[in-house]
């Protein structure tokens, strides 16, 4: 019986039948797991929740509620409140006149360096008053328009009623204005007098209720007040979805558990067997994926990983647990592979020394070693020390000559040195415009030219640190709305982290700065993508490009989006095949951001239509769609960086998308533009048409 088992422990089919019970695990595992994920929003704490009143779902639907409501009763107030610049920014304005009066250092003549920066700052504020005023007032119509946005927010709202007041100002969805009419519902929320009344009761132990009870308490008590009540309908529905999000995670999570421990138990015997033929076997087997350096198996490990990440996401998060077992299995396959090659080279304990960077530096040392074994930097050295001494004899006769020469060259050398000297002297003090002239050819000519050119690219520098500054001031600007939620609730919880003792709490608080700070990082993400299609520091490769097959082809590709946003797309294209001159990727991913654009903003059930002209030497691609929201901006403020057309900043995304996509049209000579008529969004491509002859 033992002969038999140790046949069979170590035996090709073994190995191929673990080796698939440890991938099978592992994507049932990784299935199950983004199955939960999907059906709980990412909320696993659902599965220990005790009740609804109790858990995160119930606080969400009133926290952006009651987050509306206190940005209008506490920042805006009233429209007239607004105009009257209650609602700036201290901050913000700071900036602007920041910036302006850095405009007035370098550009205005009335700034005189021989007076004090209090005396140059009253003059600044005396030429600049017209500036300052505007500043104030695009800060007033930002704080207008956000103000309005609010307003409309508060309409969709179904299933709750509100009621919030700071004293003066009213904001309600209902006649009802009393305590007793909204204590009438099956749950309510009444924050008035420094008091709060919250029904049911079960609601008071929810220890997610800060997130909405601490934007109130940031709220004037003595004149705040807010109702909040859900209708009995809104909460049957909201109930019965809870419980049944419950049942289907704790199922999914008892599946993870079980994958799990058959994922460790097969992978530890196939790690225990791998590379040998029986127990008694010491040598290792090699097969011919063991060749492969052990730091680039590492980085493709890792890039598998990104891969697998990069293709969820691609298929969007609704559709990610009917897809992930057929991109699971074979990333995964590839992947236990190459783990399976390094556990062979830790058993013959070759992990470190089978590596690219031990390789290169090893064999760099030997020749390193070589060459001084050999005795060819002694030989150099003594022909150096031989040499010179004779080259001196040599010369000798010609001394008075010599020292003449060498007199004339060094004066001529010691005037250019002065010159270059002194030109650095007056370039250190700031006088950027200054040119170091020195006359001939030679090392010191090559160096004021060089000189010359440094001080052309600090010329350019500050100027582009001049403009990249006001860039800052910009982002700073436009971004503060998105980043102050995630950075306030990062600093509240890391806060919070300090004095907490409690570790399921402690863990639950690290869950939220995770999340707050996933948010921030997609935010910088999209900035950072922003800058490099901007700065054009992409390769560009032009090549014949058919329109309408790239069109067609990547509506297929997105159609699951196009589902579910209810969207029916129109395509009009010429009878003839139309080819443009483009880069395909580049034009793909600016297409890509058009469409994530529609997706986001189209109103849902509407038409998309997409046209295809071709108007001689050039391609015209249009793209026309129906907003969702009311386009009370211009199309010019819509393409500006950080600009969105719902201006919410409830949504993910940067306001990025239109930026960008100008940015790489322009990159492949092509002219990007949009055109906005009451509801009706245009975004239009215009490429160079690509002829045979090209």
């Amino acid at each position: 019986m033992d002969t038999k088992l140790k046949n069979y422990s170590h035996s090709i089919i073994t190995k191929i039948i673990v080796f698939a019970i440890v991938i099978t695990c592992f994507t049932g595992a990784l299935t199950a797991f983004v199955h939960t994920a999907i059906l709980s929003d990412g909320n696993f704490e659902i599965i220990s929740e005790d009740n609804y009143f109790q858990s995160r779902a119930y606080v969400q639907e009133g926290e952006s509620l009651v987050s509306n409501l206190t940005q209008l009763i506490g920042d805006y107030k009233s429209e007239k409140y607004i105009l009257k610049g209650g609602s700036i920014d201290e901050e913000e304005l700071r900036i602007e006149v920041e910036d302006l009066y850095s405009d007035f250092q370098l550009q205005s003549k009335s700034y005189n360096p021989n007076l004090s920066e209090e005396e140059n700052y009253k003059k600044f504020k005396e030429v600049y008053k017209d500036e300052i005023a505007q500043a104030k007032g695009r800060m007033i119509k930002n704080d207008l328009r956000e103000f309005h946005l609010l307003k409309q927010n508060l309409e969709v709202y179904e299933g709750l009623v509100y009621y919030a007041s700071n004293g003066t100002n009213v904001f309600t969805n209902s006649t009802k204005k009393e305590q007793g009419q909204f204590k009438t519902y099956p749950s309510y929320m009444v924050f008035e007098d420094y008091k709060r009344e919250i029904f049911p009761k079960e609601v008071e132990g929810n220890k997610h209720l800060d997130q909405v009870t601490g934007q109130i308490d940031e709220l004037d008590p003595e004149t705040t007040v807010i109702y909040v009540a859900f209708t009995e309908e809104f909460l049957d529905l909201k109930i019965k979805e809870w419980k049944e999000d419950k049942v289907a995670a704790t199922n999914n999570l008892y599946k993870v558990v079980a994958f799990l421990v058959g994922l460790i138990l097969s992978f530890l015997y196939l790690a225990l067997i791998i590379g040998r033929k029986s127990f008694d076997d010491q040598e290792v087997h090699f097969h011919a994926v063991d060749r492969l350096y052990n730091d680039l198996n590492l980085v493709l490990c890792l890039g598998m990983i990104v891969f697998w990440g990069a293709l969820l996401s691609k298929v969007g998060f609704e559709n990610a647990y009917q897809m992930s077992i057929p991109i699971t299995a074979p990333i995964a396959t590839a992947g236990l592979i190459l783990i399976l090659s390094l556990v062979k080279h830790f058993k013959n304990r070759t992990l470190i020394k089978h590596t690219l960077l031990y390789s290169i530096f090893y064999k760099l040392f030997v020749f390193v070693k070589n060459v001084y074994a050999s005795g060819s930097v002694g030989v150099k050295t003594v022909l150096l020390v031989i040499g010179y001494p004779i080259l001196v004899v040599i010369t000798f006769f010609m001394f008075p000559v010599t020292i003449g020469a060498a007199a004339w060259f060094a004066f001529k050398k010691v005037k250019s040195f002065q010159a270059i000297q002194e030109g650095v002297e007056r370039i250190k003090d700031g006088d950027l415009r200054h040119r170091i002239d020195v006359e001939g050819e030679g090392e010191f000519e090559r160096l004021a030219g060089n000189i010359n050119s440094i001080t052309d690219g600090l010329k350019k520098s500050v100027d582009s640190e001049l403009k990249s500054e006001r860039l800052k001031t910009e982002l700073i600007t436009n971004v503060s709305h998105d980043i102050r939620t995630p950075l306030t609730s990062i600093i509240t919880y890391v806060d919070l982290l300090k004095k907490e003792k409690d570790p399921s709490k402690v863990e639950e608080y690290v869950e939220v700065l995770d999340q707050k700070s996933k948010r921030l990082k997609i935010l910088i993400d999209d900035l950072f993508e922003a800058a490099k299609a901007s700065s054009g520091d992409i390769p560009v490769q032009l090549e014949q490009i058919d329109i309408v097959s790239l069109i067609t082809q990547g509506l297929g590709e997105v159609n699951d989006k196009i589902e579910a946003s209810d969207l029916e797309f129109k395509i009009n294209y010429p009878e003839d095949k139309v080819y443009m001159k483009a880069d395909g990727r580049l034009l793909w991913r600016s297409i890509e951001n058009l469409l994530s654009n529609i997706f986001k903003y189209a109103l849902k059930g509407s038409r998309v239509y997409i046209d295809i002209e071709d108007t001689g030497n050039e391609v015209l691609l249009t793209f026309k769609n129906i907003s969702a929201y009311e386009l009370n901006i211009s199309a010019e403020e819509l393409m500006e960086r950080f600009k969105r057309g719902d201006e919410s900043r409830f949504s993910e995304g940067s306001g990025l998308g239109l930026s960008i996509a100008g940015s790489l049209i322009e990159l492949q000579g092509g002219k990007f533009s949009i055109q906005v008529d009451g509801d009706l969004f245009k975004s239009m491509i215009c490429m160079p048409k690509h002829h045979n002859n090209d």
